[in-house]
C-alpha cells in the first residue's frame, strides 16, 4: 500500500498531522472517514498520482495524526480547526491553493475548508455527505439507528469513549459490515489497522470530541452560514453510494444534489456502485470520477 508515496508528519501549529504524498502536478487532498484513516484512500490514490501530487492525510485526532487537547465547547474537533490543519498542511508543501475530496468525516472538513478558506480550494469533491446542519435538522429514527456514531459518539463523556475502548473491533466490524458495503472490500491488513486507530484512549476521547462538536459547534457553522448567505463558489462534486442511504431519505427534497445545491453555484453529481465505502468497494471507478472531474475532462 502506497508504495511510491512517501509519509510526512507536519506541525501545524496546532496538531501534528501524519500524511502520504505522492504523484506530481497540481495538489490534491484526501480526506477519510470514521472509522478510518488515510488508508482508505490506498487503491484510489495510486491512481489519482498519475495526474496530481496526491496527499493523503490522517485527520487530527485520527491515526497516526495527533490529539490535541479539546475544550468544554469541542472548539479544537470543530470541522473549522481540522480545516486549519489542512490549510497550513498543504501550505507546507508548497500548495497556495489545491483541489480536496473528502469521504464522510473528511468530507465535512473539505467542504468546511472551502467556505472558511474559499481562495485556497481550486475545486471540491464530498462523497457520501449532506451539509452536517441539514443532518441534523432532518434526522429521525433511520438516522439515530442506521447512523449511530452520530448520536452515540456526541454523547457526554465517558460513556462513548468506554464503549469504543471495550469494543474497538464491534465498532468497526459493524460500521464496516452494516453501512451497505462489502465486506470484502476490507483486507484484515486495513481491518485491523482501523482496529488499532480505535483502541488508544487518546484517539478515541478525540473522536468523540470530533462528533460532539458535529453536534454542537458544527451545525452551528454552517447555520451561520447559512443565515449570512455564505456559499461554496469552486465548482463542487457531490457523489453518494448508489447502495446507500442517502438518495434514499432524502428523495422527496430531491435528493442530495438538490441539498447541496442551497450551498454552492456548480455542483455535479453522480452515484458510484457500492455502499457508503464505495472508495474502498470500488477504487477504480472512484478514481476515474475523481480524476475527470478534477481533471476537467
Amino acid at each position: 500500500m502506497f508504495a511510491d508515496f512517501e509519509a510526512l508528519e507536519i506541525d501545524t501549529g496546532a496538531a501534528r498531522i501524519f500524511a502520504r504524498r505522492g504523484g506530481s502536478g497540481p495538489g490534491l487532498l484526501l480526506l477519510h472517514g470514521f472509522p478510518q484513516t488515510h488508508l482508505m484512500w490506498r487503491d484510489v490514490a495510486p491512481g489519482l498520482a498519475r495526474d496530481f501530487t496526491v496527499v493523503c492525510a490522517d485527520l487530527r485526532g485520527y491515526g497516526q495524526s495527533s490529539c490535541p487537547p479539546s475544550s468544554a465547547d469541542h472548539a479544537p474537533y470543530a470541522k473549522r480547526a481540522m480545516a486549519a490543519d489542512m490549510v497550513a498542511l498543504m501550505e507546507t508543501l508548497g500548495f497556495q491553493r489545491f483541489m480536496v475530496a473528502g469521504h464522510d468525516r473528511g468530507g465535512r472538513v473539505a467542504y468546511r475548508l472551502a467556505l472558511d478558506h474559499p481562495d485556497r480550494v481550486g475545486k471540491l469533491a464530498v462523497l457520501d455527505i449532506i451539509p452536517t446542519a441539514d443532518a441534523w435538522d432532518r434526522a429521525d429514527a433511520r438516522l439515530a439507528l442506521g447512523y449511530w456514531p452520530w448520536s452515540l459518539l456526541a454523547q457526554p463523556e465517558p460513556l462513548p469513549e468506554t464503549i469504543l475502548a471495550a469494543a474497538a473491533e464491534a465498532i468497526v466490524d459493524n460500521a464496516l459490515a452494516g453501512w451497505g458495503s462489502a465486506p470484502d472490500a476490507f483486507p484484515p491488513g486495513v481491518r485491523q489497522a482501523y482496529v488499532d486507530a480505535l483502541s488508544d484512549p487518546a484517539h478515541i476521547h478525540a473522536i468523540c470530541e470530533e462528533y460532539r462538536a458535529a453536534a454542537s459547534l458544527d451545525r452551528e457553522h454552517d447555520r451561520a452560514d447559512r443565515e449570512a448567505g455564505r456559499r461554496i463558489g469552486c465548482p463542487m462534486l457531490a457523489l453518494w453510494s448508489e447502495h446507500g442511504a442517502l438518495a434514499e431519505w432524502y428523495g422527496q427534497e430531491g435528493g442530495p444534489l438538490a441539498l447541496w445545491r442551497n450551498w454552492a453555484d456548480d455542483v455535479s453529481s453522480g452515484a458510484p456502485p457500492g455502499g457508503h465505502f464505495f472508495p474502498e468497494e470500488s477504487p477504480i471507478e472512484t478514481a476515474a470520477t475523481l480524476d475527470a472531474f478534477f481533471s476537467g475532462r
